[in-house]
């Protein structure tokens, strides 16, 4: 990529690296932000290959497949390389077109592919398969040396994955759970969620601490506010109870009044 940038003025070689640099460290973690880094970068340097495929990942980090799809096809026209082949065809998968994909996992740059490549055409290829409502298909396609082999390789906890569920879609769950026990054994960078599925098949549930104590204050917060109500309302019943009484002992004294005045009236006529 530096060579590349090379062929650029040096400031404006700096701001794009600057930019490439970006979308490389925010892809995974803010693709939308990594995306706005790239576009900047391929308004600066369109016709440097790198920029083209940095432009392509970020658009399919973000499900803009369309456009990833364009920018893959500019990088390989650039290139010449066919290394972009497998995430091409997973973008035709993206816009809909999954025949299309399965199509691409035919033609002869599958063959011009190394290991991972080839694997990882392997796998879009079933990704396809499911998509078209063939999942026995796509356990077939994913059944081969790679899958067999005991060595561990950056591919083969995705492709153990792939295959575990594969075989879930097509009611084999004791084969299911065999390979995505297979599939966490390779698993060393934390890559797929091979554990949450084998607890699923086993029928274990997590609860996350931290969700417990929420809603322990939330239920903590619902019986307060259902105290005070309470309160409130006890306090309202005692002051509407406490008014018909009171009328009727202010009507008394005056009663007990007017009864004094007339025997006092009453004594003076006799006298």
């Amino acid at each position: 990529m530096r060579q590349e940038l090379m062929s650029l003025p040096k400031t404006l070689a700096e701001d794009v690296a600057r930019n490439l640099v970006m979308v490389a460290k925010l892809l995974d973690e803010d693709p939308e932000q990594a995306y706005e880094y790239s576009r900047i970068a391929l308004r600066l340097a369109s016709r440097v290959a790198a920029v083209r495929e940095a432009a392509g990942f970020a658009a399919y980090a973000t499900a803009k497949y369309s456009e990833a799809l364009a920018e893959f096809r500019a990088a390989r026209r650039m290139t010449g390389s066919v290394e972009l082949w497998p995430v091409m065809a997973d973008c035709e998968r993206g816009m809909g077109r999954p025949e299309r994909a399965l199509a691409m996992a035919g033609e002869p740059e599958v063959q011009k592919l190394d290991k991972a490549g080839q694997v990882e055409m392997r796998l879009v290829a079933a990704g396809a398969r499911k998509d078209m409502g063939q999942p026995e298909a796509a356990v077939v396609t994913l059944q081969s040396p790679e899958l067999a082999s005991n060595s561990v390789q950056p591919w083969t906890a995705r492709l153990r994955y792939a295959y575990a569920d594969a075989l879930l879609d097509v009611g084999r769950e004791a084969e299911a759970r065999e390979w995505f026990a297979k599939a966490l054994e390779a698993d060393q960078g934390g890559t797929t969620n091979a554990s949450d599925r084998l607890a699923e098949l086993d029928g274990v549930e997590f609860t996350d601490a931290l969700q417990e104590d929420d809603a322990d204050d939330a239920e903590a917060k619902t019986e307060a506010a259902a105290e005070a109500a309470d309160k409130v309302e006890t306090e309202a019943e005692g002051d509407v109870a406490s008014e018909p009484q009171a009328e009727i002992d202010a009507d008394a004294e005056k009663g007990a009044e007017s009864d004094a005045k007339g025997t006092d009236g009453d004594s003076g006529s006799k006298g």
